[in-house]
């Protein structure tokens, strides 16, 4: 018997299956996922490799075909299914058959298991009274206070004898060498989850909530596993809903992964599930421990657990039997991987649901263009929830035009009106929350007296600021000088926004010095659980005040929050992105959706200097539908995704020259192959960050309205990568429907 390997090389050239004869003695042994050592080069070096296929016979002559080694040592195999996922990812995303397979392995190695050990006196009481006079007699006292413990408790837990009595290992053998004791030692799996709180209340469902239960579970005793967008407003119980459908799949021996788009919502997500379903909940995601995340993957395995939780690579997770992808938030840019594959969870997890004959339950209160899109196409099945579970009044939102803040005197990032809303809730003992949609540093230039923004003339996207005095389009290269005059009303007041979460904190402490303040952004959560206190202190009522980034706006639940302030929404909505319209529509919602969660009505306050915007006013009126229609006709103009799709291609060399030159005949092969009139090709252009780490950076971008166009161009501009040496110092990566810009 022969079998296909990949090895573990990431090379283009050797991206493809290599033969081995499997050893008598390992037939029985060998699975597809199987991690094995084989012989490989010249030099019949040992390598990794994975079995993704056998056969009978061989394609080459028998006599020069090598036999495998041996299996892997303390390696973790891949689940057949998760290899032909990995096959369509490679496919679908481009990149190399290992980088797939690696991608679908959440846990490369064995970890040592963690064990549980307790200490078991074997003697009797009297004999064991006997022992302690002894040890008492000749002074042994560490004995004697082990002992004396074992005589009250028959079993001991070690660690507790190790820590609270300082009884070393040496005198708990001695004991154990007199047959006084034994240590008995037991495997248990470390669980992230600490189960806590009361169970689940008594959930009385709405109308609507009960309507998408039903078409749910009614299609899946027709075993018709499909698609479905669960498009619910802010508060309105998809959650609730989520979880009749996961126990509806674990009623019938099957599992369910659920999906969310930020650690940070672990918390809140978690010890939700863990009130329905106990200690059969577990999580998966990289604030893990590797011993934690191994045992997880065991447990998986081992159907200890139903429910998985956690962030995309928790779409991997080894269950046998998956019945269910549940995938919240499903709008959020996160889902979409940077590391190649560039895959996005929303595809591959209907793929993998494809493969395991499962259903995929994807939900929103601001769905992606491309979700609701395919909801019309008919693609998806569409579910709605047009009403707050506990028939709250949604949020009433006001937009605050900056520009009036400037000329009536007011420069702080602070708007009059919300300043007064702040005092107002800070008197009634109720929380707020304030957002500043800011990642990283705002690159457009925008005017704060008229709210006039730079753009490029070509692509609809804003131009981005860079040093050196440019502004620079990312899409096609266009650039121009920074100006220092708005050309639309001859303001001097024209720059680029550069407070950031902790300036507004300082200036929230100063301002309000009576409120306590908690700040959440990437800063405040590097470390373990970190998360999870600052959410649980503001959920304890322990400050008055949350200013945070987009973290703080996404899936969270606080009754006592009544005002939300979002302080700059124009810092999404001008970044040089096509999405930038639907990402700031959708954060506008959602931090709006914080407020009136309990009983009080709820207020949400936007800042900006565009006010008049389509996504803003769209946005205040919590009006989805208005927004998908307008935005989708500025895709169809443009011919951006969902309208077409779009392909991009990004170069990485230390040669800048070398870069250039390659660029500039990749884009000469794509017009030369994709002969198709209909295919648009941009750029190529430097991306926003145009050098990391000294190497540099180049984007082409290839559209088309037929996918399968943009991956038959991919999988010949890879072919002709490997046979041009030129290639061989640039580095090439594919990412299709992009999420961001590079």
């Amino acid at each position: 018997m022969y079998a296909k390997i990949i090895i573990d090389i990431t090379h283009e050239k050797l991206d493809r299956t290599f033969e081995y004869e499997v050893p008598k003695d390992m037939e029985d042994g060998l699975a597809i996922g199987s991690s094995v050592l084989v012989p490989f080069g010249n030099q019949d070096r040992l390598r990794q490799g994975f079995v993704v296929g056998f056969a009978k016979e061989c394609s080459f002559d028998p006599e020069k075909i090598k036999a495998i080694h041996g299996k892997a040592p303390k390696s973790v195999s891949i689940e057949e299914n998760l290899v032909s996922l990995a096959v369509w990812m490679k496919e679908h995303y481009g990149g190399t058959m290992i980088q797939a397979l690696k991608t679908v392995w959440p846990v490369k190695k064995e970890e040592r298991p963690k064990e549980k050990r307790m200490i078991h006196r074997t003697v009797s009481v009297e004999e064991g009274r006997k022992w302690l006079s002894f040890f008492q007699r000749k002074n042994q006292k560490a004995r004697a206070r082990l002992l004396e413990v074992l005589l009250k408790s028959e079993d001991v837990d070690y660690g507790w004898i190790t820590r609270k009595l300082g009884v070393t290992a040496q005198v708990v053998r001695a004991l154990e060498e007199k047959k006084i004791l034994t240590v008995e030692r037991e495997t248990v799996f470390r669980n992230p989850v600490r189960a806590s709180g009361a169970g689940r209340a008594w959930i009385t469902y709405t109308e609507e909530q009960q309507e998408a239960i039903r078409i749910f579970q009614e299609d899946y005793e027709r075993a018709r596993f499909d698609t479905y967008l669960l498009y619910g407003v802010t508060g309105s119980g998809k959650t609730e809903v989520y979880m009749e459908m996961i126990r509806t799949v674990v009623s019938a021996g099957r599992q369910a992964i659920v999906l969310i788009p930020e650690i940070a919502l672990t918390y809140q997500t978690v010890m939700r599930f863990v009130q329905v379903f106990g200690n059969r909940v577990s999580i998966m995601n990289s604030r893990l421990s590797a011993g934690e995340r191994y045992d997880q993957m065991m447990r998986a395995r081992s159907g200890e657990i139903d429910v998985m939780i956690g962030p995309r690579s928790a779409l991997f997770t080894p269950f046998e039997h998956l019945g269910l992808i549940v995938m919240d938030e499903e709008h959020e840019a996160t889902y979409k991987s940077e590391q190649v594959p560039r895959y996005h969870a929303r595809e591959t997890a209907i793929e993998r649901a494809r493969i395991e004959g499962a259903s995929v339950v994807l939900g929103s209160a601001t769905p992606s263009l491309e979700a609701f899109a395919g909801c019309k196409k008919g693609t998806y099945r569409l579910l709605r929830l047009t009403k707050r579970a506990k028939e709250q009044q949604m949020a009433q939102v006001s937009v605050v035009d900056m520009r009036d803040e400037l000329k009536n005197g007011n420069r702080s990032i602070i708007s009059d009106a919300l300043r007064g809303k702040i005092y107002d809730r800070l008197e009634k003992k109720e929380q707020i929350m304030l957002f500043l949609n800011r990642r990283g540093f705002a690159g457009f230039l925008s005017c704060r007296s008229c709210g006039y923004v730079v753009k490029c003339p070509h692509c609809d996207v804003s131009l981005s600021w860079h040093k050196g005095g440019r502004m620079v389009c990312h899409y096609c290269g266009y650039e121009e000088k920074v100006i220092s005059v708005c050309p639309s009303c001859g303001s001097p007041h024209i720059g680029a926004f550069k407070a950031g979460t902790q300036q507004v904190e300082e200036l929230i402490k100063k301002e309000f010095p009576q409120a306590g303040v908690l700040r959440m952004d990437l800063d405040t959560t590097r470390e373990k659980e970190s998360y999870e206190k600052i959410l649980s202190a503001f959920a304890d009522q322990e400050a008055d005040i949350l200013v945070g980034t987009q973290m703080i706006v996404k899936g969270h639940d606080f009754p006592n929050v009544t005002l939300v302030g979002v302080l700059a929404a124009d810092l999404s909505l001008y970044m040089s992105d096509f999405r930038a319209a639907e990402r700031t529509f959708a954060l506008l919602c959602q931090a709006a959706g914080r407020a009136g969660r309990g009983s009080v009505p709820g207020e949400a306050v936007i800042q900006s200097y565009h006010p008049e915007h389509y996504s803003i006013q769209t946005a205040a009126r919590q009006d989805y539908e208005a927004f998908f229609e307008q935005e989708m006709k500025f895709r169809s103009l443009m011919g951006y995704p969902p309208s077409a799709h779009l392909m991009a291609i990004l170069m990485i060399s230390e040669d800048e020259a070398l870069l250039e030159k390659g660029a500039y005949y990749l884009k000469i092969f794509a017009k030369a192959v994709g002969s198709d009139p209909k295919l648009e090709l941009i750029g190529p252009a430097s991306p926003a960050v145009a050098k990391i780490r000294d190497l540099y950076r180049k984007a082409l971008y290839l559209k088309h309205e037929d996918y399968q166009v943009l991956i038959a161009v991919k999988n010949k501009i890879e072919q002709y990568i490997e046979i041009n040496e030129g290639f061989s110092r640039i580095r090439i990566q594919f990412d299709f429907d992009p999420v961001q810009a590079f």
